[in-house]
């Protein structure tokens, strides 16, 4: 079997779900690029899979203004290149009750990480990808975006929802344009990795050992993308995707609206 991308640029590599998917696209044929801030763990990942197959970048996502040229310097050095994965996140327990206690300076760095750095990749990368006749966009988002049920992380979850309503008008202004670049969009459970630990949430107690095991979601999310889903998730998002699910009736509602909103728009977008 083919693998399933020629080269994947795994951006948050250094750890839980993006290490792991980079790890098992390596073993099923895929080169890969990991990207992070932690050299050493960067380094250990192309030791262990070998420098034939994966290479590392150090890179920090919430320096904006870096975006670009990072990008440029990426694709200069790999013009096979034909996936990039967003899969970097953080996730901060906020309680808006004791506002006084809130810290607005975290609060930004996770929106930044979380949101504000996706568009930002996504616009760096797409002229590259839009000429690949296989090109791939993959966003790690959560089934928090969809369901914001635990409400001590009321900031992560409207960054995954944003990112959600942002993912989906990519895709549909690309459709239009008849690009056949593939805008993928994955909705996690609770996964056990480094996103609960105590140095990220201290509030937490043992927090590495909440949700699905690592090893189990990744081999679920890496036989979703050899399916081809545009969306899917895993766990327990799983049926909102599925028809007359509520997600898959919000998606031909967006259909039927965009439609009827084009044309009302006609007259008054500049051409």
């Amino acid at each position: 079997m083919a693998p399933l991308y020629k080269k994947a640029l795994v951006i948050g590599g250094t750890s839980g779900i993006g290490s792991a998917l980079a790890s098992k696209l390596v073993m099923n044929g895929t080169k890969v690029v990991v990207v992070g801030r932690r050299w050493k763990r960067l380094e250990a990942f192309v030791k262990t899979h070998g420098s034939d197959s994966s290479s590392a970048i150090t890179f920090d996502i919430t320096n904006l203004t870096g975006i670009k040229p990072f990008a440029d310097t990426v694709i200069q050095s790999n013009p096979d290149l034909d996936c990039v994965i967003i899969s970097a996140g953080v996730q901060r327990g906020f309680d808006f009750f004791q506002p006084e206690t809130v810290n607005l300076s975290l609060l930004q760095d996770e929106l930044t990480t979380n949101y504000t750095s996706a568009v930002y990749l996504t616009t760096a990368f797409l002229p590259h990808l839009k000429k690949e006749p296989h090109g791939n966009i993959v966003f790690v988002n959560a089934t928090l975006g969809l369901i914001p049920a635990m409400s001590r992380t009321p900031n992560y979850n409207a960054t995954k929802a944003a990112l959600h309503a942002f993912v989906m008008n990519v895709r549909y202004q690309l459709q239009d344009k008849g690009c056949p670049l593939h805008i993928v969009e994955v909705f996690p459970p609770a996964v056990q990795t480094e996103l609960h630990d105590e140095d990220n949430q201290p509030d937490l107690i043992n927090g590495k050992e909440i949700g699905m095991p690592l090893t189990d979601f990744v081999d679920q999310m890496y036989d979703g993308l050899v399916k081809g889903s545009d969306q899917f998730a895993i766990g327990l998002g799983e049926d909102l995707f599925k028809e007359g699910g509520w997600e898959f009736q919000r998606g031909q509602m967006c259909d039927e609206a965009r439609h009827y909103l084009n044309e009302a728009l006609i007259d008054f977008v500049r051409t």
